[in-house]
């Protein structure tokens, strides 16, 4: 199954793909200014890699509870589930650009946080981690 891993922004949306063999990778982010260019990105990837499933990094608050950034997502999810028809599975993200950062951080490497790079990073984790526990 081919599954689109996403890392929700404002401004910047996160992309990573996996197929059959279960591995994630980041893919090109959405970093266009206005939401509507971002979709119609993410609807190319939709049709270009022929997405079955969505899964969405949803930002629960460290104890659990689901908080305003997660409120923001679900209107997200409801954008997408309107426009591509395609079903949407949330993946808890606590921390997951924070663990991008750092490994970046260990190794040294800079990366423009406005480039969308660390944003597909998060959504292979994200998506990784579902793969890992669907």
């Amino acid at each position: 199954m081919n599954i689109l891993g996403i890392d929700w922004g404002e401004k910047r949306i996160g992309l990573a793909f996996a197929d059959a063999l279960n591995v994630a990778v980041p893919i090109e982010p959405a970093v266009q200014k206005k939401l509507k260019d971002r979709l119609a990105h993410i609807e190319s990837i939709l049709k270009e890699r022929s997405i079955e499933a969505i899964v969405i990094g949803y930002p629960l608050n460290m104890d659990g509870s689901v908080g305003f950034k997660a409120k923001e997502v679900d209107a997200f999810i409801e954008k997408i589930e309107k426009r591509f028809h395609l079903p949407v599975h949330r993946m808890d993200e606590r921390l997951s650009s924070h663990y991008v950062e750092e490994g970046l951080k260990r190794f040294k490497k800079k990366v423009d946080p406005k480039s969308g790079s660390i944003d597909s990073r998060a959504a292979c984790i994200i998506l990784q981690d579902y793969l890992a526990n669907p």
